[in-house]
Parts: C-alpha cells; sequence; structure tokens
C-alpha cells in the first residue's frame, strides 16, 4: 500500500471556533464561499452527520458545472470535520479542524489523495486553490461581521 500525498493549508481567522465551524455548518453560508475564485455553488443535498451526504454543483466562471459528492465521516462541533469525496474525481479525504487560537480561530485543512501521476500534478494548484477558499472565507466573515 502506498503513502498517501497530502496537501496541507491553514489560516488563523479573527472569529470563534463557532462561528467559523458554522460558516461551514450551514449550507448557506457555505454556498458563499466554497471553491476557487470564479465559483458559484448549489447545494442540493447537505446531510450534515457522520454518515450523510454532501452534492454540491460548482459552476466555473464559464458556465461549466462540476458535480461533487461526499459523505461526512466525523462531526465534532467547533473542533473537527471530516469528509470522503467520492464523485466525480479525486477522491480524497478531507479533514478540517478548527483550533482556538488567541482571540481567533486556526483552520488545518488536510487532504489525503492517492498518489497518481495525475493527483501529483495537480498537488500545487490544489494547494492554492485552497488558499482561494480561504480568501472567501475570510471575506464572508468581515461581511457577516461587518452585517452586526
Amino acid at each position: 500500500m502506498s503513502e498517501k500525498m497530502e496537501i496541507l493549508n491553514d489560516r488563523l481567522f479573527e472569529v470563534g471556533p463557532s462561528t467559523l465551524f458554522g460558516a461551514f455548518a450551514d449550507p448557506e453560508k457555505l454556498t458563499q464561499w466554497w471553491g476557487p475564485h470564479g465559483f458559484a455553488n448549489r447545494i442540493d443535498r447537505f446531510d450534515f452527520r457522520p454518515g450523510g451526504d454532501w452534492h454540491i454543483t460548482m459552476t466555473a466562471s464559464d458556465g461549466t458545472d462540476f458535480d461533487n459528492r461526499s459523505t461526512f465521516q466525523e462531526i465534532v462541533p467547533s473542533e473537527r470535520i471530516v469528509f470522503l469525496h467520492h464523485l466525480p474525481m479525486h477522491v480524497y479525504t478531507m479533514e478540517m479542524r478548527f483550533v482556538a487560537e488567541g482571540g481567533g480561530t486556526r483552520l488545518h485543512w488536510r487532504m489525503l489523495f492517492e498518489p497518481t501521476a495525475e493527483n501529483l500534478q495537480l498537488k500545487k494548484f490544489i494547494a492554492a486553490a485552497n488558499e482561494q477558499n480561504f480568501d472567501r472565507l475570510e471575506a464572508l466573515l468581515q461581511q457577516l461581521n461587518e452585517g452586526r
């Protein structure tokens, strides 16, 4: 059995763990920030419990739809989310950890892929796309904070 290819991203957000966790756990908020820049999202199913399915259609700026299917494996409120992304391609496990740090929360993303030639080529792109995800999340959190 081969070693998994690991992609790690983390960022400190200036909100508490429950707020950061809620930005994922609330599908209405999740659609606003999930994916790299230029994507719009539609969530067709979001059964947020271990064993539950998550179906999201990500639409690129050129109108191309990407249907994604995942299954939640573990959910610990304000601490951890683990899901298996299994369709349409690039099967991977995503672990999201929410760690209180200073006055905010550090979000750790750990993605595990099979080390195929295609996945190895995509590694830098995926890490950069994750940073764009974080940028979009940060913008949403700022909007929500200003709306209070």
